[in-house]
C-alpha cells in the first residue's frame, strides 16, 4: 500500500513509518522538524520537510495515497495552557487542512491519531469510547475538536475515518523537550544519572501506559479493517498504574539509588486514567503484547541515553 505519514519524524510517526516500510509499503512522510528528528527514519522512508498546513505540497505527497495517518501535533499539555490559540491553529486549523486536501485528491481513508487526553476528569474506569467526555485542557480541546472535523468532513465527503484514542505511549525514541518532559524517559534519565525523581502530588494517580510497538500494530490494523467508518478506537494497555509504581519498578529496572521527591501538585492533570480496550480487540483484533516491565527494559537495552548508568 501507499501511505501518507504527517508528524512522520516524531516519536509514534518514525515508529509506525518505520515499521510500514519494513513491511514492503510505499511511504512518504510529512514533519516540519519543530521536535521531529529526520534520523529516526528508515532510508527508504520518503521524507518531505513540511507543514499540514502546505495546500500544495499536499496535494503532491497524497497522490496514489491509499490511507493517510494524521500525527502531526503540538503535543505538550502544560504548553498548551500557555499558548491556547497556536495549539488550536496546529492541531485544529492543520486537521482541517489536511482532510480538505485528502478531499481535492480522493484519498479514500484516515487514521488519525488522537489522545486519552479526551476524557479529562472521569469517575468510572476503565473508560469506554462511549464516556462522556471532559476535556481540561486546551492539548485535550484541541484533539477532540480535530477528531470531529475528521468525522464529519470524512462523512461529508466519503472519505473513511478512524480515531485512535492512545494512551500514554512510551518506548524507544520518545522526544525528551528540556520542559515538561514525559513521565517514563524522565524517570528512566534521572535514574541513570542518579539525579532525582520528582513526582508531582503523592503519586498515586494512575496512567495507562502502553508501549510503542503495541500502538504501531494497532494502527497499522486501522489502516485496513473493515467496518471501521467513523469509529473512535482506545489504543492502550488496558491496565491502570500508580506513579509510584512506575517509579519503584524504573528504580529497580537501573539498579539506581536516586532519590524520589514529592511535590505539591501544580498542573491540571486527571487523577485517574486507564482505556477500555475491548472495542480495538473486536475491531482491530488488537491485543498489548508487552508489559510495562518488558517496555521499560526494551527502551533501556536500545535507547542510548538510557544505558549508561551514573546512579553512584
Amino acid at each position: 500500500m501507499n501511505f501518507l505519514i504527517t508528524g512522520a519524524a516524531g516519536f509514534l510517526g518514525s515508529a509506525l513509518a518505520n515499521h510500514l516500510a519494513r513491511e514492503g509499503h510505499q511511504v512518504r512522510g510529512l514533519d516540519n522538524l519543530s521536535t521531529g528528528e529526520p534520523k529516526a527514519l528508515f532510508e527508504d522512508v520518503h521524507f518531505t520537510r513540511g507543514d499540514v498546513d502546505d495546500r500544495p505540497k499536499l496535494w503532491t505527497l497524497l497522490q496514489d495515497v491509499d490511507c493517510v495517518y494524521h500525527l502531526a501535533a503540538r503535543v505538550l499539555v502544560s504548553e498548551s495552557l500557555l499558548y491556547p490559540r497556536e495549539y488550536n491553529a496546529v492541531n485544529v486549523g492543520g486537521t482541517v487542512s489536511l482532510m480538505e486536501a485528502m478531499r481535492d485528491v480522493g484519498v479514500q481513508r484516515v487514521v488519525f491519531i488522537s489522545s486519552g487526553a479526551v476524557y479529562g476528569n472521569q469517575e468510572i474506569q476503565p473508560l469506554t469510547e462511549a464516556a462522556a467526555l471532559s476535556p481540561n485542557s486546551p492539548y485535550a480541546v484541541s484533539k477532540l475538536a480535530a477528531e470531529y472535523y475528521v468525522r464529519t468532513i470524512g462523512a461529508l465527503w466519503g472519505i473513511e475515518t478512524v480515531c485512535l484514542r492512545v494512551f500514554n505511549a512510551y518506548g524507544l525514541g520518545q522526544h525528551l523537550p528540556s520542559s515538561h518532559p514525559p513521565v517514563i524517559p524522565n524517570f528512566l534519565r534521572q535514574a541513570v544519572r542518579g539525579g532525582s525523581l520528582v513526582v508531582h502530588g503523592d503519586g498515586k494517580q494512575t496512567r495507562d501506559f502502553v508501549y510503542v510497538d503495541d500502538v504501531v500494530r494497532a494502527s497499522v490494523a486501522a489502516a485496513t479493517a473493515p467496518n471501521v467508518d467513523g469509529l473512535v478506537i482506545n489504543v492502550g494497555s488496558g491496565l491502570e498504574t500508580n506513579l509510584r509504581t512506575v517509579v519503584e519498578t524504573i528504580l529497580e529496572l537501573t539498579a539506581s539509588k536516586a532519590e524520589v521527591i514529592y511535590a505539591p501538585r501544580s498542573d491540571s492533570g486527571v487523577s485517574r486514567m486507564c482505556a477500555d480496550i475491548t472495542r480495538a480487540g473486536e475491531i482491530l483484533g488488537y491485543v498489548p503484547s508487552i508489559t510495562l516491565e518488558e517496555g521499560l527494559s526494551l527502551t533501556v537495552e536500545s535507547d542510548e541515553r538510557f544505558t549508561t548508568t551514573g546512579n553512584g
